[in-house]
């Protein structure tokens, strides 16, 4: 299953909300729309219309992953997902599973200290281990995967396999990468520099000048 970032988004808040918010779920357009924008426990921040939320819930309910509740919709139509625990989806997973999903399709790469700080409202876990061994069974079915560690970093980070990898990646490390390739080109600018000064050298060593 291949999710596109503005799918993973949709799918991600509906977990979330159907969570949280009970009283309100399913969520209408206008609601979604709210939580896809919502600028906490939100990475990246975005800033989608209601007509992009309504073209990606097309495509979802076109996937099966997201119905309209009909019995609740009235004149405005509201939102379920079928993308797991229900009995339209073959993704059964536990709370802590689920909380851990949710939190990854929302906020991207994360490391299990920051999905048992963020997951209060999703899951109960009593320490960063259960968070590991939840996460090791979803890696055992391919629905997660764990990156290697950053340089000067204590743990590695964790990123969900529903959708390009390249739509996981926060704003943070788009910058921290565009910032390394800043850096090498400079490198890479400062040698020429040093080897057409040596080459300079030459010349007018050559010359006697």
């Amino acid at each position: 299953m291949q999710l596109s970032a503005n799918q993973q988004r949709i799918i991600g808040c509906l977990l979330e909300k159907q969570s949280t918010t009970p009283e309100h779920y399913p969520l209408s357009l206008n609601g979604l729309t709210n939580a896809c924008n919502q600028k906490s426990n939100r990475d990246p921040v975005l800033n989608l219309t209601e007509n992009d939320v309504q073209n990606a819930l097309n495509e979802l309910i076109e996937m099966r992953l997201v119905t309209i509740d009909e019995g609740l919709s009235g004149r405005v139509n509201k939102y379920d997902h079928r993308f797991c625990n229900t009995e339209f989806s073959n993704l059964q997973f536990s709370e802590q599973q689920r909380a851990i999903i949710c939190l990854l399709l929302l906020r991207g790469a994360q490391t299990p200290g920051e999905l048992r700080t963020r997951s209060n409202r999703l899951a109960d876990f009593s320490n960063v281990n259960e968070v590991e061994n939840a996460l090791n069974e979803l890696i055992k079915n391919d629905y997660v995967n764990k990156l290697d560690r950053e340089p000067g970093k204590r743990d590695s980070r964790y990123v969900h396999l529903f959708g390009d990898q390249a739509s996981n990646l926060t704003t943070n490390e788009t910058i921290r990468r565009v910032d390394t390739l800043k850096n090498n080109e400079l490198d890479e600018l400062l040698a020429e520099i040093d080897e057409l000064k040596a080459e300079l050298r030459q010349i007018k060593d050559h010359l006697g000048l």
